[in-house]
């Protein structure tokens, strides 16, 4: 071995034991610190459901609300396909034909964003949620990942590349017809408001803004927004056994607005059969509800109250 290879060599072996030194200090900062840290997250992604037609979807999504079919994706949670209708460059609505019994839940999953999916993944996993071994972009080019909550329910944590598939329409797909460029918050029915505390709030660092009820005396709608973002979720407390149309109630997408009545106007203008009369909330706030052939529901609201909210204060961040 000649001189130079030797230097060579030696060069190799200290930058190697650098990075070896620099990674365990890493990892001992972290147990110092009580293991990983949670990065951002930053608002609604995803709102899925099933539904028994695209076609009928497509009427109601596209027609109606006025957001424009982009594109497939495969479906994160299984099953055929997913159609994708397109709020913005970070939020979408994916429907897939494939609801067969009428009794079946239609909601598949909901999801938020991330900066850092890998490092979420990996902080999740050290507090003891099932996560994927490795993660690996996903067949769209994102890197996402599904976890169930405590009742079971499918979330998605998404971090959009810039070479995906949502990444190379950023600009595309968006409609001047659509009557909101914005969700607000999606929600889906819990049993157990403690326990999906223990999941959103300890773990993950959602923050309640407003809880209220039909009665001044209990607590059917709970809002907890995102650690890092405006956007919230909606738990839909119902212990009961609900229909497949109260569950569509309960499974909702929210859409922001501050012309109720403008969107109102649009949407009998394009032919919405069904009675959709905005009305001053529980929480104050203008809303209007519209649903899809299979009862899921689709809620505009404009975010700021007009009146005082029932059963407890809004903590809201009004941007």
């Amino acid at each position: 071995m000649t001189a130079a290879s030797r230097s060579r060599g030696l060069a190799v072996m200290l930058v190697a034991a650098g990075l070896a030194a620099m990674t365990l200090r890493a990892a001992t900062r972290e147990l110092e610190q009580g293991g990983p840290k949670r990065p951002r997250i930053t608002g609604v992604a995803a709102f899925a459901a099933k539904v028994s037609s695209i076609d009928e979807a497509r009427v109601f999504y596209s027609t109606v609300l006025g957001l424009e079919q982009a594109f497939t994706i495969k479906n994160p949670v299984g099953g055929p396909d997913l159609t994708a209708f397109k709020i913005n460059d970070r939020q979408y609505v994916y429907v897939g034909q494939y609801l067969i019994e009428t009794n079946d839940s239609r909601l598949l999953f909901v999801g938020f964003e991330t900066d850092d999916a890998r490092a979420l993944a990996k902080y999740l996993d050290a507090k003891g949620i099932r996560v994927p071994t490795t993660l690996m972009p996903d067949a769209e080019g994102n890197l996402s990942f599904i976890v169930k909550d405590p009742e079971d329910n499918a979330v998605q944590f998404i971090q959009f590349q810039s070479r995906s598939v949502h990444g190379r329409n950023r600009g595309k797909f968006i409609s001047q017809r659509r009557l909101s460029d914005h969700a607000l918050h999606v929600g889906y029915r819990i049993r157990d408001p403690e326990a999906l505390d223990r999941f959103y709030k300890d773990l993950l660092g959602y923050r309640l803004i407003w809880k209220g009820g039909s009665r001044d005396d209990r607590f059917d709608w709970i809002s907890m927004a995102v650690p890092d973002g405006n956007q919230w979720i909606e738990y839909m407390v119902n212990t009961g056994t609900p229909t497949p149309r109260q569950l569509g109630v309960l499974n909702h997408l929210a859409l922001g607005t501050l012309d109720i009545d403008g969107v109102h106007k649009q949407v009998v203008d394009r032919g919405y059969a069904d009675k959709a009369v905005p009305a001053i909330g529980r929480d104050g706030r203008w809303l209007m509800h519209l649903y899809d052939k299979n009862f899921t529901r689709t809620e505009f609201m404009v975010r700021k109250p007009v009146k005082e909210p029932c059963c407890s204060p809004i903590t809201d961040v009004i941007r």
